[in-house]
């Protein structure tokens, strides 16, 4: 086995969906970690079932592991390795119960191949399909914590939607500039437990 693969071998899959993903306020981390060979990029991905996913305080994005409820998810899936897996548990908080990092089950579009069609002459090559259009891959991903997650379906109307976009994080407040008083677990309590504002 080759250094290469033996490194992809050590490496998890992860499916972000929502700050972590290109042009979003925490991808700087997913960025270093490229840079620092502790990260790919695999492809653009979407859960292979349906999950909730919504806003929480301060428009923070949350998958619930509620299968079956919800929009298949698209996102970005990354091949991490143990250290980056330690960076984002950091930044997810899953050892003060933020979220957890958990199993899931994503597709991606099957990569289309060219064929050989002629005798090598410019446009004998034409596009051949890899049967499935799409790829399915075992993946983990940071899912709100359960000690909190079928609140926020509720507080959510159990209205969801398939893509945290600009639309859906419009309004969204950095850990920096959130008050310092209160914890995140005490901020997603009292979220929950506030009227759903319309």
């Amino acid at each position: 086995m080759g250094a290469e693969a033996q490194v992809m071998m050590d490496r998890t899959l992860v499916f972000t969906y929502g700050t972590l993903k290109r042009g979003f306020s925490n991808h700087g981390l997913i960025q270093e970690m490229i840079r620092s060979g502790d990260a790919a990029f695999v492809g653009v991905a979407r859960t292979a079932g349906r999950l909730p996913l919504v806003c929480g305080p301060y428009r923070v994005p949350f998958l619930l592991n509620l299968p079956g409820a919800g929009e298949r998810v698209r996102g970005e899936l990354y091949a991490v390795s143990p250290r980056g897996i330690a960076r984002m548990d950091d930044l997810e908080g899953t050892c003060r119960g933020h979220y957890e990092r958990l199993p899931i089950s994503v597709v991606l579009p099957r990569r289309r191949r060219r064929r050989s069609v002629g005798t090598g002459g410019e446009g004998d090559e034409e596009e051949e399909e890899n049967g499935d259009d799409e790829v399915k891959e075992e993946a983990v991903a940071y899912y709100a914590h359960r000690s909190y997650a079928a609140e926020l379906w509720r507080r959510s109307g159990q209205r969801g939607f398939e893509a945290y976009s600009e639309k859906e994080a419009r309004g969204y407040v950095k850990r920096k500039d959130r008050p310092q008083d209160t914890t995140f677990l005490d901020q997603i309590r009292s979220f929950v437990g506030s009227p759903p504002q319309n």
